[in-house]
This record gives C-alpha cells, structure tokens and sequence, in this order.
C-alpha cells in the first residue's frame, strides 16, 4: 500500500513538472526567431508588456542609429536643397530619383561615371546621416553625407575633398555600435590579410532592447506565465549593477577610439567586464588624447564630478529611453539636484538663467579632431562640433 501511495506521488508531481515544462515550452515556441540565438527574443516582443518605453524608445538617437533607407522619407530630407556636390568645374555628385531608387551619381565632365544606390541610413539626424549601398556581401560608404549644421551635403567625414570616392568599406566594426547584430563570414585569404562577408538581410537596425538588457526570452516565458509577478527576472536591471558595469554597458560604444577590439562586443552582455573585449592602444588611432567623438565615458570618468562621486554613472543624467536630445533646460535641472549650493560670481550671474542652462558653460561643444567635413564652394574643412563630456570649468573663450 505504501509502495503504491509513493508511487501516485511520484507520478503525480510527474504530472505537474510536464504540465508546467509543457506550458513553458509553448511560451517560448511562440515566441519568435532571433538570430542571435535561442536565448534572445526581438524587441517586437518586449513592445507588447513595455508599449510606452518602446514607443520613446524607437525615435531616441539609439533607436535611430541606423536604418534601411526609405526612399519617400530620404525625399523629404533632400527636396529643398541643390541636392549637388562640386569638387571642381569637372566632377560633381548628384542625388537622383531614379525609378529603382535614390542615388548617388559621379559625374566628370557631364558625364555620369559611377551610380550607387542609398541603402543604409547610419546616424539619428542630430548631427548627421551618412550612408552606405551594398555590393554583394560588403558594404560601402557613400561620398556624401547630409549634415544638420548646414542642412544640406557634404562630403563624408575623412573622405578626399579633390574628388569622389566610393570604395570605403563599412565592416561589421562599425554596425557594432551603429546596430545590434550582423551575421559575418571571415575568411583568411593570407598571413596577414582577412576578407569579410555580411548577410544583408540578417542586420539588426538600432541598438535594440536586449543589446542593453541582454538576452530575454527567459523573462518572457517567466512573466508570461507568472502576471502575477511584478518584480522584473531573468533581464538586467541597471540599479543591480555596480557602477563599473554601468559605465561599461556605455562604454561598449562611447568609450574612445584608443581601443581595440579583442572579439565581437555583439557577444557583450550587461555585467561582463569590457576590459575582456578591448585593450587600449594609445599609439595608434586616435593617440593618448581623447576627442570629444566617442570618448563619452573617457571624458566623464576624468570629470571631478565624477571622480568625487561615489555613484554617478551615465545614468546620473541619461535616460536612454527617452527623447530629450538638445534640452539643455531638463539636463541642467539634472546638474543642479547635485549643486544646489552651487555660488556663481556676479559676472557670470549677469550672462543668463544658470537654471535652464549649465551645460554650454560646462560641457561645451568642440571640434572633434578626428570627424571634420568639406562644404561645397569652401577651401577648408569645417569643423564637427560636439558636446564635450569632460564636465569642467572652462575658460571664457571655450564657452
């Protein structure tokens, strides 16, 4: 009898274990495909429980970092300007409609020379839009971007200004930072030359939920059948991190060009350490001096700010959810709940509110020494202006 009554249990909690793994095992082949792998889920899933963050999400300068090309919203950026570059009286690019698509077309001496279809957009549209066509497998970056400082274009960042040119490779380096995944194929053609391929068509555009919360579909099939359960599992929570692995998650994008890649930071996940994946190299691009382009955590971690405090990080005044891009009024009220106390002298009291306004006098912009572009009609390159990091005092003359 006893043997029996051990045996009813033993299929009894049988039962309930196949019953659940069941449920849990239909969850989570609902779910859809990533290419990343089983462990990931798409940000199309996290929309459904986080409708709203999605939404301000999808239009922050993250979200935007790149996308395929729309030809009718390409349209709407180009249609009141010339939509022309000259080199000089016998070459010129042109942006065309053509019925295939919007191009960028060489010209030398009237004559069209070379054609290359936008594909990619990389860049929110604060700065800038550059953009890139594929051919085959490889990418390329196209010889004229569109800049916001003069609304029109100009030559791409760090290309020659004698003439165009279309064969800069965009390799899956760059689509580390500018996206959140690409499917590679490297290929050793000798002792010290290697040749890669990208598939097209399995980029992830943006920088997606899971790029910074990691993989998520056991959170899904955990709170999908727990509703119950409000307190988030199985996904990273940012205020569960210290504050190195919060500067880290950042600084997989914003921490410099003095690094150098050691493997794929696709592979990073919020809390490993990102000294597993670059080293630095202080001799080579970029040198010892940090550029106000990409050196976003370099600059902060050298703040006093930052070094007096036990706990600021990115976060302090980021929230990557949100659209506020260019609102210097909500930053500063962000500088001011820690400098309450703050004394400002007379003569700087008569430039202006301070309360709606710390960041030019303490973050200004600069030229960035490694980003410059060429305008059309203009014998020198003008400068890329962006928005230092390095919180400071600065003299009159930077502001």
């Amino acid at each position: 009898m006893k043997g029996t009554k051990r045996i009813l249990v033993i299929l009894g909690a049988m039962a309930i274990a196949i019953v659940i793994l069941s449920r849990c095992m239909n969850v989570a082949d609902q779910l859809p495909k990533d290419i990343r792998g089983e462990a990931y889920t798409g940000a199309a899933t996290c929309i459904k429980c986080h409708k709203d963050l999605s939404s301000s999400y999808a239009h922050s300068a993250h979200g935007l970092t790149s996308k395929p090309v729309v030809d009718a919203a390409l349209l709407k950026i180009f249609a009141p300007d010339s939509n022309s570059f000259t080199f000089d009286p016998h070459q010129k690019v042109v942006i065309e409609k053509r019925d295939s698509g919007i191009f960028q077309v060489a010209y030398r001496d009237g004559k069209a020379v070379r054609a290359q279809k936008f594909d990619i957009q990389f860049g929110s549209g604060e700065k800038a839009y550059t953009y890139t066509y594929w051919q085959g497998k490889k990418m390329y970056e196209l010889p004229l971007s569109y800049f916001a400082a003069i609304r029109n274009w100009a030559i791409s960042p760090g290309f020659p200004k004698q003439t165009f040119y279309y064969d800069r490779a965009i390799t899956s380096r760059c689509l580390e930072c500018h996206a959140s995944y690409v499917e590679k194929k490297v290929t050793q053609k000798s002792a010290f030359v290697m040749d890669e391929e990208m598939e097209r068509g399995s980029i992830i555009y943006g920088i997606d939920c899971e790029r910074c919360h990691g993989p998520g579909k056991q959170h899904v099939v955990f709170h999908t059948e727990n509703p119950e359960e409000k307190t988030a599992k199985f996904i990273t929570i940012y205020k569960t991190l210290s504050r190195k692995q919060k500067m880290d998650v950042c600084g997989v994008c914003h921490s410099g060009n003095t690094l150098v890649a050691q493997r794929s930071v696709f592979g990073f996940e919020p809390g490993d350490d990102l000294d597993a994946y670059y080293s630095q190299d202080f001799v080579g691009f970029g040198g010892g001096n940090p550029d106000v382009h990409g050196n976003q955590t370099t600059m902060l971690m050298g703040s006093n700010c930052y070094r007096k405090s036990e706990n600021m990080t990115c976060q302090s005044c980021h929230n990557t959810h949100e659209n506020i891009k260019g609102n210097l009024s909500i930053y500063s009220q962000r500088c001011i709940s820690c400098h309450q106390t703050t004394k400002h002298s007379p003569a700087t009291l008569a430039k202006g509110s301070l309360t709606t306004n710390c960041i030019d006098c303490h973050m200004p912009k600069e030229p960035s020494k490694l980003i410059t572009f060429q305008q059309a009609g203009k014998d020198h390159l003008s400068a890329y202006m962006l928005r230092s990091h390095h919180i400071a005092i600065y003299p009159v003359n930077k502001k």
